[in-house]
């Protein structure tokens, strides 16, 4: 009896595994998604303390651009709350599969649960990709607005030289 107890909790550690990698992957993209807020926060920062020291009247450019910065924060700030309970939800799973085990209870009450925790675990996933690629959508859109606002320098008037206008091979 004791052998049956040890291979069921051997057998639920097995099927622990996948989603303890899961949960590697989904702190990987914490990591990658928290580190994009801390750069949209700085730079939003910069601008703030630009407009302070710069006078009551902020250019247009400076002003799109916090207004940017603000939707962009917004998105990733979403695809991390996401995430986060996509994570938390993978962490249920693994918790269900256990007491599953340690309680007794049913297996196909014990798979329901799993099943219906692990899918919306996937979609929570899911939405909270959906917004950190719409915030990088923003965000490369955003650059090419801003290069387009970019004055570009004219060319200096030159001198024009005086053969220049003969074709070639004329003599």
């Amino acid at each position: 009896m004791q052998d049956t107890g040890v291979t069921a909790v051997a057998h639920v550690i097995q099927l622990a595994v996948a989603p303890v990698f899961l949960l590697s992957g989904i702190g990987a993209m914490l990591a990658v998604m928290t580190n994009r807020l801390s750069r949209i926060v700085d730079r939003a920062r910069v601008l703030e303390k630009d407009i302070i020291h710069g006078g009551t009247e902020a250019s247009k450019l400076v002003m799109d651009e916090l207004h940017a910065l603000e939707r962009r924060a917004r998105l990733i700030y979403r695809s991390i709350t996401l995430c986060t309970a996509t994570a938390l939800f993978v962490c249920a799973v693994i918790a269900v599969l256990f007491l599953g085990v340690f309680l007794k209870v049913d297996t196909t009450t014990t798979t329901t649960i799993v099943a219906l925790l692990f899918i919306t675990a996937m979609a929570a996933f899911f939405l909270g990709l959906l917004m950190f690629i719409r915030e990088i959508f923003l965000a490369t859109a955003s650059l090419r607005i801003g290069m387009h606002q970019v004055p570009v320098a004219k060319p200096a008037p030159g001198p024009v030289a005086s053969g220049s206008s003969k074709k070639p091979g004329a003599a």
